[in-house]
């Protein structure tokens, strides 16, 4: 594979890793009583502008996460990992290329809060235009791309197929980075579920038109019966699952 092809996806996937890692342990740190927060990728860009060099670290992970955009469309359209060209393959190169907007919405966040710490609220004015029967289309689709992708980590984590993509048999710490690919995949697919919920019932019976994410997803957590336990459960593995990324960036295997 092209060796720039490998630069960018190995910069994307550090900044991706890291927003995951700290968003874990901000939420950690709220259900221990540290001080931290109920974190989603937002309010990690916010406290990363409370940082030393704040403006530099979120120029770095805005770059990072364009990388991670385009190494995604580059898997997706220029296919340089040879995925098959049946049904399935064509399914994950979609998946990638769609996974590539996502990044560009997050890249565009980090931009913003370079300028502006608000949040804003362009969302909601372009969902409160949309005619009843769109938006519950639209959340009800978006709900179940979610369950596919969250039963997606869950396979992965059971069958242990993350794996597969690291060069690091060899490493005396490669059962302690399994263990945390293993614990975070199921991790993130537990709060997947959890978002995608909230946009089904927001399709079915809600007219507030909000989009629900992450930060959310550990309040919900949070409020439910032995919700710090739980909270504190899913944001260590959400830790864990941006260490593996982290990881990965470093012996990320390109070959077939």
């Amino acid at each position: 594979m092209d060796k720039k092809y490998k630069t960018i996806a190995k910069l994307g996937m550090f900044s991706k890793g890291l927003i995951y890692f700290l968003s874990g342990i901000l939420t950690l740190m709220t259900a221990l009583n540290l001080g931290g927060s109920t974190s989603g990728k937002s309010q990690v860009f916010d406290f990363i502008k409370k940082q030393p060099f704040a403006m530099a670290l979120l120029v770095v992970i805005a770059a990072g996460l364009v990388c991670y955009a385009v190494w995604r469309f580059i898997q997706s359209i220029k296919n340089p990992e040879h995925i098959e060209d049946d049904w399935k393959g064509k399914t994950k190169r979609v998946a990638y290329f769609l996974s590539g907007i996502i990044y560009l919405v997050f890249s565009f966040l980090a931009v913003r809060h370079l300028w502006s710490s608000s949040s804003g609220g362009g969302g909601k004015s372009i969902l409160s235009s949309l005619s009843p029967t769109l938006f519950t289309i639209l959340f009800l689709l978006i709900g179940v791309i979610l369950i596919i992708k969250a039963g997606y980590h869950i396979k992965q984590a059971y069958q242990k197929e993350f794996m597969k993509r690291f060069s690091i048999s060899d490493r005396k710490w490669h059962k302690a980075a399994k263990n945390a690919g293993y614990f975070g995949f199921y991790a993130r697919g537990f709060v997947i579920l959890i978002i995608a919920y909230f946009f089904l019932r927001a399709g079915l019976y809600s007219k507030e038109n909000e989009v629900k994410g992450t930060k959310e997803a550990f309040s919900f957590l949070q409020e439910s019966d032995y919700g710090t336990i739980l909270m504190a459960t899913a944001a260590a593995g959400l830790a864990a699952y941006g260490l593996f990324i982290i990881l990965l960036s470093r012996y990320r295997r390109f070959d077939a």
